[in-house]
């Protein structure tokens, strides 16, 4: 039973969510939703399950799916055998399926079979309609989460006012958005240093790829860790977690839009000699919701976009890509 339900998820139809991206650049007029209350009956469908289904030999295997809202009734459904990335998933089987609300549930379909969801629930079933398992739905939330700036930090947001950046607006509910066009580039500047910083993305159904709540956080205001709503995507380095152009995330820890995410980045700058060449590249371990995604890789350049590589101490960069991407509990520790 495990082997026919891999084989029909795996040649069900792939890249829904990543295919035609209407407005590239991220600035198209596309459905946009800050307030999960105010997201609609496909949001609440929108997320991750997690349980055991039966394998058919005697055994359970854990289970995760994570499910997508892609608008007009049309979902994407993203199955890991082992369990939800960064919880049991060993990073290669995955397999994909479309799916579409009907009277009230989410039918994922696959040539060898369905999840069933609704009422938080999702039953798999093979094709014999002989129920397999079910999964819960989880909203899993990172253990950094409103983390405490240790004494000594430098607290650049902590909900009151926005003036430790340049180019930055206070929202009503109190969270930090980089203001258009510039973003938001803190006063203090930094070498090397351990950041913590909690972001949002908005629930974009009708967006697909870097139109998708992007944004970004430039460490030095040179090399950017990406900011987007990469939930159930490939992971690559212009998704989340990824620094752009140089190196994708170990593993997608993107969670749901609308669902505070955290990054906890220990950098160490780049080192240059008294003529001003460089001696030594920046080095950089990144923490997406807990997760190790980068363990103190290399960055060999700048990314685009933003300052060149230098030994002057710089900001922290927050982006502003036309999506409403929040910000909040930001502090660092220099070192």
């Amino acid at each position: 039973m495990l082997r026919l339900l891999c084989v029909g998820f795996a040649v069900a139809v792939l890249g829904v969510l990543s295919g035609p991206a209407g407005a590239a650049d991220g600035h198209g007029a596309h459905k946009t939703y800050t307030d999960p209350d105010e997201a609609g009956e496909e949001y609440q469908f929108q997320g991750e399950y997690s349980g055991v289904f039966d394998t058919g030999d005697g055994e359970e295997q854990k289970f995760g799916l994570q499910v997508i809202a892609l608008d007009d009734g049309k979902f994407k459904g993203v199955a890991y055998f082992g369990g939800l990335p960064g919880d049991g998933w060993e990073g290669f089987s995955k397999l994909e399926a479309p799916g579409e609300l009907t009277e009230g549930e989410v039918i994922l379909r696959a040539d060898e079979g369905t999840a069933t969801i609704s009422d938080g629930k999702a039953v798999i079933r093979a094709t014999t309609e002989e129920e397999i398992g079910t999964l819960e739905k989880v909203e899993r939330k990172s253990p950094t989460l409103n983390a405490e700036p240790p004494e000594g930090a430098i607290v650049l947001f902590d909900g009151k006012n926005v003036d430790q950046f340049r180019g930055a607006k206070l929202t009503d509910d109190g969270y930090l958005m980089p203001a258009a066009p510039t973003g938001a580039l803190s006063k203090p500047v930094f070498k090397n240093f351990t950041l913590h910083i909690e972001f949002r993305t908005p629930f974009m159904p009708t967006a697909r790829g870097q139109a998708r709540g992007n944004s970004g956080v430039y460490l030095q205001d040179r090399y950017e860790v990406q900011v987007l709503d990469s939930f159930g995507l490939e992971g690559l380095d212009n998704e989340c977690g990824g620094f752009y152009s140089i190196k994708a995330p170990d593993v997608n820890m993107c969670f749901p839009p609308l669902t505070w995410q955290t990054y906890d980045i220990d950098f160490t700058a780049a080192e240059y000699d008294d003529q001003g060449n460089k001696t030594k590249n920046a080095r950089v371990t990144v923490r997406h919701n807990g997760v190790v995604i980068h363990d103190d890789i290399e960055l060999p350049s700048e990314t685009p976009g933003r300052k060149k590589e230098g030994p002057e101490p710089q900001g922290i960069y927050l982006q502003w890509h036309g999506n409403p991407v929040v910000y909040k509990n930001i502090w660092v520790v220099e070192k």
